[in-house]
């Protein structure tokens, strides 16, 4: 095999990626150029081809791994055996070097190769028609939240523009402040400070990134924000929402406002739970209709 080129992630790959994300449909909120480099932020992110495959490396203080599985028409134990030769390069520990967010269809092929396959998390599908109509007792409480809103707010629903951006951050910061005071975890502070400099990434190239984003102005001022982005023909992932949470409904209202706009799609992810039971509480209230899970690839021990 040939010397293997890795690449720094950049705007100009997003073509490259498309043709290899689009090589197959896809479930995983992950396999979507936006929701990969918007973690430029957090992550050092690389990637190279091997053997007419598109291999994604993640990389932090603790180590390399794959992001995804490498993307091809047909897996190649070629291309596995040198993304792992690859990480190993990079990582103190082999331990560290996995492949991430593999999908189910593609387990056996694993297996069969000798590798470990553990279950890291599920992505939550709903209907949209279910979110946009809100119909029944099971949504009852969020059919409510949103009457209440509507009644008791005068609001206006706009595009995102490049102008709202700073006042994006600043509702974010306040949103985060909300949530930090109800919860001592530890992780969810975490969670929060990550997604900071996520959305901080997508602001800065949102028209690159063909996202979607719509806002809420109650009586002038920005109180919620949500923005999201084409996964395939059926499915649109919801990526932020954010709303003062002072104002009730309001989180309702966005959604299945959002929602409703997003005539064209079946179904709406609303991605992972992050492994945080409020956030899993929260998610399954909107009653998904499958839940599609994600798995991490390693070597046995």
């Amino acid at each position: 095999m040939s010397a293997v080129r890795i690449h720094k992630l950049s705007l100009r790959d997003q073509g490259l990626f498309e043709k290899y994300l689009n090589l197959s449909v896809h479930e995983l909120s992950v396999y979507a150029f936006a929701n990969i480099y918007i973690w430029k932020g957090f992550f050092d992110i690389s990637w190279t081809e091997i053997n007419q495959s598109l291999c994604v490396f993640f990389q932090d203080k603790i180590g390399s791994f794959l992001y995804l599985s490498p993307l091809s028409k047909k897996p190649d134990s070629l291309v596995v055996t040198e993304a792992f030769r690859i990480m190993d390069k990079l990582n103190a520990n082999k331990e560290i070097s996995r492949i991430e967010n593999v999908e189910v269809k593609d387990l056996d092929y694993y297996r069969k190769l000798g590798f470990v396959c553990q279950e890291k998390s599920v992505d939550y599908i709903c209907s949209r028609f279910d979110l946009a109509q809100l119909r029944g007792d099971k949504f009852k409480s969020k059919r409510a939240n949103f009457n209440y809103f509507s009644k008791h707010y005068k609001s206006e629903c706009s595009p995102y523009s490049a102008k709202d951006a700073k006042d994006c951050l600043k509702l974010y910061k306040l949103w985060a402040a909300q949530r930090s005071e109800n919860s001592k975890d530890d992780l969810y502070r975490f969670l929060l400070e990550d997604s900071l400099k996520s959305l901080k990434v997508l602001l800065t190239n949102y028209q690159d990134l063909n996202c979607t984003g719509r806002l809420v102005r109650v009586d002038g001022e920005l109180r919620g924000f949500t923005f999201g982005f084409k996964l395939n023909s059926e499915t649109f992932c919801i990526l932020y929402e954010i709303t003062d949470l002072s104002i009730k409904g309001l989180a309702q209202f966005i959604f299945r406002e959002f929602s409703r706009q997003m005539s064209d799609y079946k179904y709406i992810n609303i991605m992972d739970d992050s492994g945080l039971e409020n956030l899993k509480k929260v998610k399954l209230s909107y009653h998904p209709v499958k839940l599609v899970p994600a798995f991490i690839v390693k070597r046995k021990s």
